[in-house]
């Protein structure tokens, strides 16, 4: 169990780069834009041989934040820095030292005392200034300690950790973000505004994430550890992806790409899509960004329980038409709002990681190419046929299988197509791509000239003029 530190402050004074400096990620959204976090967003610092703690970076704290209750996107951020300052062990309170103190900085500190935690203050982007002057712009505030630092260039920060270790508690609340390798790591995915962070919320029973029906809302990719059913999992919220030609902030298209990132790190995509809207373009983009991935996929269609059984049948129609091209991928039908269908859902997830990460022998994948080869083989193409020798897997996640023989190339597109259908009905494979490589055994005596002997030579000669008097 880790000790918890809280970064707090008003938008736009550097936490998330705070953040990202005492972890050593670059795992927290940055943009010069305020309002860019909204979400918390936890690491770990573990910077020298010093003891390691926990970090919440969390969204910034508009004028009247502190008091705020409202549905809307700076209620929601408010209630989630508090959330994260009420568990912490310690909070740094982070302030713009280029900026001295506001009216929004005497707010938030009056609710932190309130509160009665622990509180250091950060005087963050001191770079180039006179830092001694910057902290004596906050010295009003009464802070017997306090620090200058400048994230985005890594001064101080180390004198800010040993500042932290100084005050924290041996044992904290939090525990520690792990890789264990059993540990099922679940990005839900989808167009802005379908419901992935309610969804998550759903699964977690707390509002872990902001969900709004403001498209969106979710900014970073924000990962949550679950336990359920004895299984473990890391679920990651990630923002929604559009079309390029409606994204036109720099802070969604770097949004996107943490999306993406997501995606290529996760184990098991959840591709989540709106039952009253149908499978739309965009739908098709995002499912394909998974399959380039080669990432396990399970379909999760929301809102389901707002239809009736007429548009249930019209929307059945339309997903078995517009996703015929993944027929592997299992399609549950969930309401994130009541929790419907959830277990079904985590159902699918288990068997899409199953079947990803299934480990083969040699001679089963071998076994199966001859069994497929002699049920059907090979098309004849300009006389000749590919041969088909032996088979090995070649990795997992997505299933890989390296398929050597002569004449590989000639095999057309609907063979290839009958064995990765094969090999999923053989190997019981659902819920995840699987890809083939072909490889074709290289003649040894390939450029390779023949060297005669010296008798070999005089023969030789010997024929050549025997033909020419023959002549």
């Amino acid at each position: 169990m880790l000790p918890l530190v809280a970064l707090v402050g008003r938008p736009n004074v550097g936490k998330s780069t705070l953040f990202n400096a005492l972890t050593r990620t670059r795992d927290a959204l940055v943009h010069d834009q305020p309002g860019v976090t909204r979400d918390r967003h936890y690491g770990v610092c573990r910077i020298d041989d010093g003891r390691p703690f926990a970090l919440v970076d969390t969204g910034g704290i508009a004028d009247g934040g502190v008091h705020l209750v409202a549905g809307d996107l700076a209620g929601a951020t408010a209630r989630q820095a508090r959330a994260g300052a009420e568990e912490a062990d310690l909070v740094l309170f982070v302030v713009d030292g280029r900026e001295g103190p506001s009216a929004v900085d005497d707010e938030i500190l009056a609710w932190l005392r309130r509160a009665a935690k622990p509180v250091f203050l950060v005087v963050n982007k001191t770079d180039g200034i006179d830092s001694r002057a910057a902290l004596a712009e906050f010295a009003r505030y009464g802070f017997k300690d306090m620090l200058a630092v400048s994230s985005a260039h890594r001064q101080g920060i180390d004198d800010l950790v040993s500042a932290v270790r100084a005050r924290l508690p041996e044992q904290g609340a939090t525990e520690v973000p792990d890789d264990d390798p059993d540990r099922i790591r679940v990005a839900f995915v989808g167009r802005p505004n379908v419901g992935k962070s309610t969804l998550v919320n759903r699964i977690l029973g707390e509002e872990r994430m902001i969900a709004s029906e403001v498209a969106g809302t979710t900014r970073d990719s924000i990962s949550a550890d679950l336990e359920r059913d004895g299984r473990l999992y890391r679920l990651v919220d990630t923002a929604g992806i559009r079309r390029k030609s409606r994204v036109d902030e720099a802070v969604e298209t770097f949004s996107i790409i943490k999306t993406l990132e997501s995606i290529e790190q996760c184990q098991v995509a959840v591709v989540l899509i709106d039952a009253r809207e149908g499978v739309t373009d965009q739908d098709a983009s995002v499912l394909g960004a998974v399959l380039d991935a080669g990432r396990a996929l399970v379909i999760a269609v929301n809102k389901w329980d707002g239809l009736d059984s007429y548009q249930r049948e019209q929307v059945e129609a339309l997903l078995s038409r517009k996703l015929a091209f993944v027929p592997w991928a299992e399609a549950v039908r969930i309401s994130a709002l009541h929790g419907s269908g959830l277990r079904e859902l985590f159902r699918g997830i288990h068997r899409a990681h199953a079947s990803a990460t299934k480990a083969f022998s040699t001679a089963d994948v071998t076994r199966a190419v001859e069994i497929a080869v002699e049920a059907n083989p090979p098309p004849v193409v300009r006389g000749h046929a590919a041969k088909l020798r032996f088979a090995h897997p070649g990795g997992e996640s997505p299933p890989t299988f390296i398929v050597h023989g002569t004449r590989l190339r000639t095999l057309p597109d609907s063979y290839r197509r009958y064995l990765e259908n094969f090999f999923r009905k053989r190997f019981k494979l659902v819920g995840t791509p699987v890809r083939f490589v072909f490889r074709e055994g290289e003649n040894p005596y390939k450029d390779r000239r023949n060297v005669l002997t010296e008798r070999q030579v005089a023969k030789k000669k010997r024929l050549i003029r025997h033909v020419r008097r023959g002549k």
